[in-house]
Formats: C-alpha cells, sequence, structure tokens
C-alpha cells in the first residue's frame, strides 16, 4: 500500500497509526491515535481501487445505524484517492479465542451468560436489518468489568470478502461461539484460529462428547442449530429457538439470577490484560558519597564537572600532599572528596576536610586471660586441717548427740561446708577442736523428692487405668466400620427391632433437576443385582453438588420395594468417599424430594455405610439420595456397588 501503512503514518490527517493489530490479504486492522478528541481507535484499512472498497463502505453505513453498547460503534468512513478506511470505536480488554488459548474452558453458567449477552446484542442488529456475518470468537471481546463486547459488525464480513451476509448465519456462530466456550473448540460456521472442533461423518460432535459434565440445555441448543444450517441436515431444530432473541432468553432462563456473573467471567480471563499506553519516567541516577562532596562546595562556587572522575581523583592526589585542605573564601579552591566529611575552624569561615588515613588503625589490645583457679582448695602451708572450726563454734561435748555418733567419733563429717549455722569443722577428730556449741544434729533417712516421685507414679497408675477402660468400652461398641459412624456423620441410633434384608428390589435412576430425569438409568440395576463388581454412577461434574456454583442440589436412586414394608434402615457399598447419602421413603412413586423429610443421613468416608431408623417406618418406594460426591480426578462422580434395604422381619 503507497500510503498510510506504517505505524507513525497520519491518515485524513487526523488518524497516526500506533500498532498493526493483524493483516488479511490487502487489508489492514490498525490501532490508532486520534488527535482531534485524543482517544484511540480502530482503523480497518484497505486500497481506494480495492474490489472490496464500495462493500466496505457500504457495510460502514449499516452497522453506524445500531446502537447498543455492546457493539463497537463506527466512528467514521471515507475514501480518498488512495485509500478506503473505516474508523471503529476501541475496546481494551480479552477475544474469546485467547480466552480459550489461554484458561481453557469456561463453566457451564459463564458460557450461557457470555453468549446470552452476545445474542441479546446481535438481537438489537436484527432487529435494525443488519447481521454480523462473521461472528467468531476473535470478534467477542470481554472487557475490564467483565462486560462482553462486539467487533467489526458488517465491517469485518466485508473486508473478507463474505457474500450475502444472511441472518442465520449468525444463529449458527452464536451456537458456535457457545461451543467454544463451553469446549475451546471451534463449531461454527465463519473462520477462526481457534482448533476446530472434532467432527464425525462430515458433522461436529455435541459438546457432551468433547467435554464431560456439559448441561444438556446448552448441549441441545448447541445441536441443533448446528446441524439445522443449511449445509448440514436441512433439518428444523426442535423445541429450540430460532431467532437471537430466542437465544439471549433461553441462556437467560438457564443462567437465572445473573449477579455477579461479570465478575466471575473477568476472573476466567488470563491475569495480565492489553493496557493503555505506559508512562516510563527516566532512571534518576544515583549519587556516590564522592560526587556528592564535589557537588556541594562550602564557599558556593561551582561544582566540578561529575563527568570528569578522573581528573577530580588527579586533584585529590595533589590537594593530600598539601595537607588537603581547601580555602574557603573562593570558588576555585580544589575540594579533596576521598572522606567528604568538613571541619569547620573556630571563626566558622575555614573549612577543612577529614583525610584518609595514610596508616592503617592499630589492631585492638588482646584478650587477657583469666586468672588460673585450682580445682581444690590448696593444703596450708603451716600442716593444719584443709577445713577448719568457723569462728564461734565450740567442740561437741561427750553427750552431744554428734559427739557420740560413729562416724563422728572416727574423724569423718562430710556435712562440713563451713556454710553451716551449727556443724563446725571442730568435729574433724572428734576430739573437739572449737570453743563453740554445736548444734543437735537431727538425724532423718528421708530422701530429698521422693514424696513427689512416689505421687507422680501414683497418678500415672491411675491414668493408664482409665485409658484401660475407655478402650474396653471402645471394643465393647462393636466393630470398626459397620456401625460405627464417622466423626461428622448424623446417624440414627440402630433400631431395636429385628430386621432383614427386602427381595425383589428395583432401581431407578433418580435425577429430577436434570433435563431428561434419568441419570444412567441403563446402569441402575447394578446397584440391587447383589453382585458388588457392578455399580451405578453418576454423570461427571465440574461442580461439586449443592448450592452454586453446583447446578443440582442432588442426585440419586429410586428404589421400589414391591409392596409396602416396614423399613428400618439401609446398607450401602461405595466406591470412592466422601459421599453424603440421605434416605427418604415414600408411599408414592417419587417425583422429587423437595417435600420429603429425610428418614436418615450420613457422611460416608468407608466404602460401606449403614443408615438406621429410630423405629420402622412403612413405606413402598425408598430414595437413596445423593447430595455430595467424591472427586474424580478434576470432575465429582459418585457411585453406588450395592444398596440393600432392611425391613422389620415378620413375627
Amino acid at each position: 500500500m503507497p500510503h498510510a501503512t506504517r505505524p507513525g503514518d497520519v491518515l485524513a490527517d487526523r488518524y497516526r497509526l500506533v500498532d498493526l493489530l493483524s493483516e488479511s490479504g490487502e487489508g489492514r486492522f490498525w490501532r490508532a491515535h486520534d488527535r482531534m478528541l485524543e482517544r484511540h481507535v480502530a482503523i480497518h484499512v484497505i486500497r481506494a481501487d480495492d474490489p472490496r472498497a464500495e462493500a466496505l463502505m457500504a457495510a460502514a453505513r449499516r452497522s453506524a445505524t445500531v446502537l447498543d453498547p455492546r457493539i463497537l460503534r463506527v466512528l467514521d468512513a471515507d475514501v480518498t484517492d488512495k485509500v478506503c478506511y473505516v474508523v471503529n470505536e476501541w475496546g481494551w480488554g480479552t477475544s474469546l479465542d485467547i480466552v480459550a488459548a489461554g484458561t481453557g474452558p469456561l463453566g457451564p453458567r459463564r458460557s450461557a451468560w457470555l453468549v446470552a449477552e452476545v445474542a441479546d446484542a446481535i438481537a438489537t442488529a436484527h432487529r435494525a436489518g443488519v447481521a454480523h456475518g462473521r461472528l467468531n470468537p476473535e470478534n467477542v471481546l470481554i472487557d475490564r468489568t467483565g462486560g462482553v463486547r462486539i467487533i467489526g459488525l458488517c465491517v469485518d464480513a466485508a473486508l473478507h470478502g463474505v457474500p450475502d451476509i444472511d441472518v442465520r448465519d449468525d444463529l449458527t456462530d452464536l451456537a458456535g461461539v457457545l461451543y467454544c466456550a463451553l469446549t475451546a473448540r471451534w463449531g461454527g460456521q465463519s473462520g477462526s484460529i481457534v482448533t476446530p472442533a472434532p467432527r464425525d461423518h462430515g458433522e461436529v460432535l455435541r459438546p457432551r462428547r468433547v467435554r464431560a459434565g456439559i448441561p444438556r440445555p446448552l448441549d441441545t441448543l448447541c445441536e441443533e442449530l448446528l446441524h439445522s444450517h443449511p449445509h448440514a441436515r436441512h433439518r428444523e431444530p426442535v423445541g429450540i429457538p430460532t431467532d437471537a432473541r430466542g437465544i439471549a432468553d433461553y441462556l437467560a432462563d438457564f443462567v437465572g439470577d445473573p449477579t455477579g456473573m461479570a465478575h466471575a467471567l473477568l476472573s476466567s480471563t488470563p491475569p495480565v490484560l492489553p493496557d493503555e499506553e505506559l508512562v516510563v519516567l527516566p532512571q534518576v541516577p544515583e549519587l556516590t558519597p564522592h560526587e556528592t562532596a564535589r557537588t556541594a562546595t562550602p564557599s558556593g562556587g561551582t561544582s566540578p564537572d561529575p563527568g570528569r572522575a578522573d581528573d577530580s581523583h588527579a586533584t585529590d592526589d595533589t590537594d593530600d600532599t598539601d595537607g588537603g585542605t581547601g580555602g574557603g573564601s573562593g570558588g576555585d579552591a580544589e575540594l579533596p572528596t576521598e572522606a567528604g566529611m568538613p571541619i569547620f575552624g573556630p571563626d566558622g569561615d575555614d573549612v577543612s576536610w577529614l583525610e584518609r588515613r595514610s596508616t592503617p588503625a592499630p589492631p585492638p589490645p588482646p584478650f587477657e586471660s583469666p586468672p588460673e583457679r585450682p580445682l581444690f582448695a590448696p593444703e596450708p602451708a603451716d600442716g593444719s586441717p584443709a577445713r577448719q572450726a568457723r569462728a564461734g563454734t565450740a567442740p561437741p561435748t561427750p553427750t552431744s548427740p554428734v559427739a557420740s555418733s560413729p562416724r563422728q567419733r572416727d574423724g569423718y563429717w562430710p556435712w562440713d561446708t563451713n556454710t553451716g549455722t551449727g556443724l563446725g569443722s571442730g568435729l574433724v577428730d572428734g576430739r573437739g577442736l572449737s570453743s563453740s556449741t554445736i548444734l543437735p544434729v537431727v538425724e532423718d533417712d528421708r530422701v530429698p523428692g521422693r514424696s513427689w516421685f512416689r505421687l507422680g507414679a501414683i497418678l500415672s497408675v491411675v491414668v493408664l487405668l482409665v485409658v484401660a477402660v475407655l478402650v474396653a468400652i471402645s471394643l465393647g461398641q462393636g466393630p470398626s466400620g459397620t456401625d460405627d459412624p464417622d466423626e461428622d456423620d448424623e446417624v440414627t441410633a440402630p433400631p431395636r427391632v429385628a430386621s432383614a434384608p427386602v427381595a425383589g428390589v428395583t432401581a431407578t435412576a433418580f435425577d429430577p433437576l436434570g433435563t431428561d430425569g434419568f441419570e444412567n438409568d441403563d446402569q441402575a440395576g447394578n446397584a440391587v443385582d447383589g453382585d458388588a463388581d457392578t455399580s451405578w454412577a453418576t454423570q461427571s461434574y465440574n461442580d461439586q453438588l449443592g448450592p452454586p456454583p453446583g447446578l443440582k442440589t442432588g442426585v440419586g436412586l429410586a428404589l421400589d420395594l414391591g409392596g409396602e414394608r416396614a423399613v428400618t434402615g439401609i446398607d450401602l457399598a461405595l466406591l470412592g468417599s466422601p459421599t453424603v447419602v440421605s434416605l427418604y421413603l415414600t408411599d408414592s412413586p417419587p417425583d422429587s424430594v423437595a417435600d420429603l423429610e429425610p428418614a436418615a443421613s450420613g457422611r460416608a468416608k468407608r466404602p460401606q455405610k449403614r443408615l438406621r431408623l429410630d423405629e420402622p417406618v412403612a413405606a413402598s418406594y425408598a430414595v437413596v439420595w445423593l447430595t455430595e460426591l467424591p472427586a474424580d480426578g478434576s470432575l465429582f462422580r459418585g457411585r453406588i456397588a450395592e444398596v440393600v434395604v432392611q425391613a422389620a422381619a415378620a413375627p
């Protein structure tokens, strides 16, 4: 293209081209800056003699007639002697193709809300007689607030040379956008860079065959709209809306309360969204202490050139030989910069600078060794005993208990440490060398701390006895894994009447919250066939059962007891844990559990689970209702290998 094809070029003396976003054939898509209104815009540019120029201008005129806040508007269009261009509103955000490649499929409610917003905006365009013509994931944008914006209404199809734009093509692409949000695969009619959906005999596989856990209403909508296209089976969809308004209402009913959906959708986008132009400030140079000393001259003179660091150091060497002082009256004084600490004179005018030491600092004095102390007291030089009687003590009298003790008479007194108040060393040889009176000694054979030791031993014996009694009581209540419930189980006490298994029980899958009312019904008989190797399993769910984000509050099995029975409980063999299960009893075939009260409930952390009632309850039908499923990889799925209904035995 000869004109306005490089970043920085100005189109129509107003739009400065900034970034080339995409290029298709001879057409280019730019992000530009509107110099008149100071805002970003999107511009489609082709040559003026391009065969698509006339169709592009006509598409821009049709697109400008549609007013919807979710559709990026056409702001300007013109044909010059060199180029044909269309200016669109600019939107910041992430397109659906980037979301599918970055974070993978969205959840069912988020996908339904996203496509409901797109369908509602497309319905506004269809009422004005305008079709998009190329509604692919690249043209669906999630902005910074979680809102949905649509790009390239009419214009993108004209640039790609799409002939005969039809409203029915938008419906097929709407189903393709929903397919992409659910599976991260593109199943629509228009071209896209997203990985194509798998096909079987030329037809797109339904979403549930590509990714497990997709709700049946969304799966049916994609199936009918994609296969009802004229290029597919040439059949009309059954029970599915046939216009964009009906699709928007259908998906809005599926979503329910849309509160918080925009925030949830925004959390599914990649963590970094394209941001506006960043303002980058130049790096501030760091000043070293030397540069600070050179810059702050005390005399107010000009500082040396910071770029001449080598010259400064040469001057410093000269100043060191002169004593390292500089005059304070002139601005040309050479200032040393090694230490940088000023020393002011007595009058405050003269300034000298602290110099670097020319000799190393003396080492610190060595540590003095502590004086040596003998391990034992030295023997007196005069030959007297090492232990002397304390001043004021007296030798023991012949009648004193100490003097008459055998140890004292043998000249040994082990407790003479010169620290007591009446046990002097005058008893060393038993002959009384001191003139002081010694206090009588009361002999006591008790060892210090023995009483505490005995008390501790007694307490230990008592604790061991208590533990033994508790263990015996626990073992007497029965083996674990049968009647012993988990700590968080809510299981009623076992009945006091004799019970026996109910024969001839038939089972069907019970899924009143599903669209078809069945949940692997062909496997339900495996739960009552008496063979633990066969089992019934629920569908695989992306989210746990219960309140949002779960789509169902529960799923289970309906048991026909073959007549009225006095039910006392059930025995379950489960695969996977933990599983929360409730038992409902009724006299008529159940169609819901909303109006029923659970007869028993429990949380199973082991494969075997037993639920018992306080009293037998007469019922003809039972519902085993699962409200929490164990994890199955990244999904959730419940399995029942065997269920046995217990009823009161006939007298």
